[in-house]
């Protein structure tokens, strides 16, 4: 699982009000045509638009800064076609967490929420294997950026021995460590790691859905997350059409 996020996980709502993760399941067997198709995407995108087969594709700084010599509105066309070569991807799966930042209290812990969630997803997907392919009788390992850090390989570590899961019927927890989860969070630097930079194209549109900023809407790309609907994990949460986990 590829994990990237967007927004800020701090409790300061007017920075961002929304925090995001997106992750990407894909399995051992299919993970080096995954790889080979985001290179030939990226060859793709050299030749009609130009843009450098090595180059970090960094969603935020795509919309917001000049790169690559390229034009804003191509730039957007790029993370557009991103999206639409994700969705044609039948092996892989696309888990969304959202925090909701407004309304909760000062000591509510954003970051932990968010990303506790998104492992017991995880858990959920492997032992119920939720995800194309079936494989139910897999284990998992968890590739993040680089600025995760020791606070959430501590996360794992704690959920791999104490994680109260509520009840469905009625009060109470029961204690549910993960296990198919295995070894600690591994960080990569998202310069160089292909499926990183698809985690960072997912959240950012993820987070432009719920809060787009003036460019998207101008564009009218707010929606543009849609276009991953073929692949999303709708089972992380029946409450919503896209799966997507509201906190």
């Amino acid at each position: 699982m590829y994990v990237d996020e967007s927004g800020d996980p701090g409790n300061n709502i007017l920075q961002t009000r929304y925090f995001c993760l997106s992750a990407i399941v894909v399995h051992e067997s299919e993970w080096r045509q995954f790889i080979e198709r985001l290179v030939y995407f990226r060859r793709t995108m050299r030749g009609v638009y130009g843009l450098p087969l090595r180059s970090e594709l960094h969603a935020v700084e795509m919309i917001r800064k000049n790169k690559f010599g390229i034009a804003k509105h191509s730039r957007l066309a790029i993370l557009r076609n991103y999206l639409d070569e994700l969705a044609k991807m039948n092996t892989i799966s696309v888990t969304n967490i959202v925090v909701d930042k407004q309304g909760k209290p000062s000591d509510y812990d954003v970051f932990s929420s968010a990303w506790r969630t998104l492992f017991q997803r995880f858990e959920n997907t492997l032992t119920h294997g939720n995800f194309p392919g079936g494989y139910k009788r897999s284990f998992g390992t968890v590739y993040t950026d680089a600025t995760s850090g020791k606070k959430l390989t501590q996360l794992v570590r704690k959920m791999s021995v104490y994680n109260p899961v509520p009840n469905r019927y009625g009060g109470g927890f029961r204690n549910m460590p993960i296990h198919r989860v295995i070894e600690d969070p591994s960080e990569r630097d998202s310069q160089t790691s292909l499926g990183i930079q698809s985690c960072d194209v997912c959240a950012y549109f993820l987070h432009q859905k719920l809060d787009p900023n003036a460019y998207i809407k101008k564009k009218s790309a707010r929606n543009y997350f849609n276009r991953l609907d073929p692949v999303l994990n709708k089972n992380a949460s029946l409450a919503n059409p896209q799966g997507i986990v509201m906190l």
